[in-house]
């Protein structure tokens, strides 16, 4: 869930190997293909001549807003990056839309952008006296099949800049393929 890079580029990637659905709360938007991350750092970040000169900065949010590197557009061309809108509420075994259609799914990734977003997390009751999610790494302490990353210093070493999210993730993955491959192999999560 997330209409943003890192959902664009995780999709990518799952979908490699494994079904995906993507679901969003607004259309995602691709940035033209011959744009790169700089077109779209340089909107959202003006030079500061154009600022003191009071000029206003268009940007380029009627181009798009995610970055068509080499796995994004791969994934466009086989089609995988069709999002749906937005569930209304997870079922007990995967999730559900407004209508009543159901689809069943073993993981959720909610990709919430920059800011920490904890809301659609509120009926779990995971949050401590600080207003954080106790967790040990990334796994919550009081649902251990949620994983959070990106949330700061808790969540793993500078995770919510590029460099120690790429790490928390990288760490995370080969802990969720051991969990995986123990799951498969005797059949318990």
């Amino acid at each position: 869930m997330g209409r943003g890079n890192f959902a664009a580029q995780i999709l990518a990637e799952l979908s490699q190997v494994t079904e995906t659905t993507w679901v969003t709360l607004r259309p995602p938007r691709l940035l033209p293909d011959e744009l790169d991350g700089r077109a779209l750092f340089c909107s959202r970040h003006p030079p500061p001549r154009a600022a003191l000169a009071g000029q206003d900065d268009p940007g380029i949010g009627e181009l798009g807003d995610i970055v068509a590197v080499a796995p994004v557009r791969e994934a466009r061309d086989r089609g995988v990056l069709k999002a749906e809108t937005m569930v209304s509420h997870i079922t007990f075994d995967g999730v559900a839309w407004a209508d009543g259609s159901t689809a069943p799914c073993d993981v959720i990734l909610w990709c919430t952008g920059f800011r920490p977003a904890l809301g659609h997390l509120a009926p779990l009751r995971l949050r401590g006296a600080n207003g954080r999610i106790p967790t040990d790494g990334t796994r919550a302490l009081i649902e251990p099949r949620l994983h959070l990353l990106g949330y700061g210093d808790w969540t793993g070493l500078a995770s919510a800049t590029l460099i120690g999210a790429g790490r928390t993730a990288r760490q995370l993955a080969a802990e969720l393929a051991v969990q995986l491959w123990s799951c498969l192999r005797f059949g318990s999560w």
